[in-house]
């Protein structure tokens, strides 16, 4: 590991993975946090709850079984660069990146919390857009923004804005979804396209004068995840929207998690022309950008069929897809079978091809 930050850490790829297992899980270690999915369970026993374990009138033993609810918790900094692109901007992602985390622990949202650090010199006209959209993003998700901070920063110190956004979540499942509850045999599905966002946000920035016609998948993922687990109850094993270090992170992630391998089909991923446009001419791989309004399930196999429809029904999942399974082939590994029939392994990115992306 090198002794100082590099732009890589922030990829969500490999470094980004060590840096959260050496720094941050050595000195912040407990269950809840070392499960490291995009959200936080809180139990409303012991501890978490309102009089709980060592207070007067609390039910220690109160958990499963209880009436209380499971909350979701979850927290999230956005450093988009440049503010606006063609689909969104760093106050529409704010929000659906929050929301999104919450899904994948299938949480309904219940509330945000939003901190804003402010640049000197950024015009009002401007945060005024920023928290419009914020505001607008938040109805169509269903949730309000009931707290938060403002700090501004000196100019040159913050890029014009920053956004930090927590999210509380009420869980609507009984069953566990995570990585540690995919079985083999669980059909994968995604939601839609890949490199979406990463590829407006790259043709906003002007530095290659791309002249195409791409918009950032950039949505608030509840009302598509609500859906999917609708039609497969419990079938419904594993979330996770395909964010920083793109589709290859999640599979590979899901591959050390679950203990299991992960097959999946090149042929089978949806890539718009202009995404994979831009790929071929710069050279980057759509399975590796980030994507910030996709999700990837593993879902039993009995069920499968119902929840694609479900997601295909959906405004946001019309480009859903069956793109590979859990085996236990090749365990903790992803293996891509190529569009020649190959297969290669698929691995979790190193550095950082885009940063500020998100």
């Amino acid at each position: 590991m090198s002794d100082r930050i590099l732009i890589g850490h922030g990829s969500g790829g490999r470094l980004y993975r060590d840096l959260v297992h050496d720094i941050f899980l050595a000195r912040f270690s407990n269950p809840e946090l070392d499960r490291l999915e995009d959200a936080a369970e809180l139990r409303l026993s012991g501890r978490f709850a309102a009089g709980g374990e060592g207070r007067p009138g609390g039910d220690p033993g109160a958990g499963a079984g209880s009436s209380r609810p499971r909350l979701a918790f979850t927290t999230d900094s956005h450093v988009v660069r440049p503010l606006r692109y063609p689909g969104g901007d760093i106050g529409r992602l704010a929000v659906a990146g929050t929301v999104n985390d919450l899904a994948t622990a299938a949480a309904r949202p219940l509330a945000l919390a939003a901190a804003f650090i402010i640049e000197e010199g950024l015009p009002l006209a401007e945060l005024e857009w920023f928290t419009d959209s914020m505001a607008a993003t938040a109805r169509e998700a269903g949730v309000d923004i009931v707290t938060g901070d403002t700090k501004v920063v000196e100019r040159g110190l913050a890029d014009g804005l920053y956004i930090t956004t927590t999210g509380v979540g009420e869980v609507v499942v009984e069953h566990e979804v995570s990585a540690r509850a995919a079985r083999c045999g669980d059909v994968l599905l995604l939601s839609g396209s890949v490199g979406d966002h990463s590829a407006a946000v790259l043709a906003a920035r002007g530095e290659f004068s791309l002249q195409v016609d791409v918009r950032s998948d950039c949505a608030p993922l509840w009302s598509l995840t609500e859906a999917a687990l609708a039609a497969g109850g419990e079938a419904v094993r594993f979330l996770r929207d395909a964010t920083r270090g793109g589709l290859t992170t999640v599979l590979c992630e899901l591959a050390e998690s679950s203990d299991l391998g992960v097959a999946v089909e090149e042929e089978a991923i949806p890539v718009t022309p202009p995404v994979r446009a831009v790929c071929e001419l710069l050279g980057y791989d759509p399975l590796t950008l980030a994507n910030e309004g996709k999700m990837v399930l593993a879902v039993g196999p009995e069920r499968a069929d119902e929840v694609l429809a479900a997601l295909r029904a959906h405004p946001l999942g019309r480009q859903a897809a069956r793109i590979g399974e859990l085996v236990t082939d090749h365990p903790r590994r992803v293996a891509l079978r190529t569009a020649f029939g190959t297969r290669r392994v698929l691995d979790m990115p190193v550095g950082e091809l885009l940063p500020r992306i998100c």
